[in-house]
């Protein structure tokens, strides 16, 4: 795997070898780029709890994707985008491919995802071609029109940045997919049976850093995907 993906790096990165060879090796370490931070079940009940709730359909001003600011912003000032940190991160460790560009030390070019809703398989190899990247996208655990009604209408424009590229609340996901979640909640949208555990913990923890609320349905169909997580066994 190592060796293939040197080999096209050489294809698709015009480094000085000694420079490339050393970026690709690496690569795989993701070291400067923060996990994803995850819930244990029990934990993400508790915080279910103790979220806040509004109505399903709450009277608030129209949603603006303006208001959240461009995408992607470079908040935690690495030199790369969010698309790129997430990309790197979120990479089948050992598959990615990275150039230097400008200030990016880690300018994702191809690699192995794994869809985290479907379970399908990403492979690319040149995400500069624009039908590959519109093929994996970065996706809103919580949407930002979702995010929108519960709660974001009423911060500030910079509150509204920082959540719109905050690392933990981003994921590389299938593009038809991220296209059929849409700005759903988990009422209205539910990964496959295998993911939903994974997907509900990440949702949870995302509405509990922010204090965003949740509705009756919202937090019905999130206690219902709960269910599927694994139970822990005996000490």
């Amino acid at each position: 795997m190592r060796l293939r993906s040197v080999l096209l790096s050489l294809l698709l990165v015009p480094l000085a070898g000694c420079e490339l060879l050393d970026l690709v090796e690496s690569a795989g370490d993701d070291a400067a780029v923060a996990p994803a931070p995850t819930l244990e079940p029990a934990e993400a009940r508790s915080a279910l709890d103790a979220l806040r709730t509004v109505d399903r359909r709450p009277r608030v001003p129209a949603y603006d994707r303006e208001a959240f600011g461009p995408a992607w912003r470079d908040v935690d000032r690495n030199g790369c985008n969010q698309r790129d940190d997430v990309l790197l991160r979120d990479a089948v460790p050992g598959t990615v491919v990275v150039q230097v560009q400008r200030s990016c030390p880690h300018d994702v070019i191809a690699g192995t995802w794994t869809d985290p809703y479907h379970g399908t398989r990403l492979e690319f190899d040149d995400l500069k071609d624009q039908r590959q990247a519109q093929a994996i996208q970065i996706d809103h655990v919580v949407p930002l029109a979702e995010a929108w009604v519960s709660g974001a209408h009423a911060w500030s424009a910079e509150r509204r940045s920082r959540f719109a590229n905050d690392l933990p609340s981003l994921v590389a996901a299938d593009g038809p997919t991220n296209a059929s979640k849409g700005s759903q909640d988990p009422a209205g949208w539910r990964p496959k049976a295998a993911f939903q555990c994974a997907y509900a913990t990440r949702w949870i923890d995302v509405k509990q850093r922010w204090d965003l609320a949740v509705d009756t349905s919202e937090a019905r169909a999130l206690a219902s995907m709960l269910d599927t997580c694994p139970t822990p066994s005996p000490a």
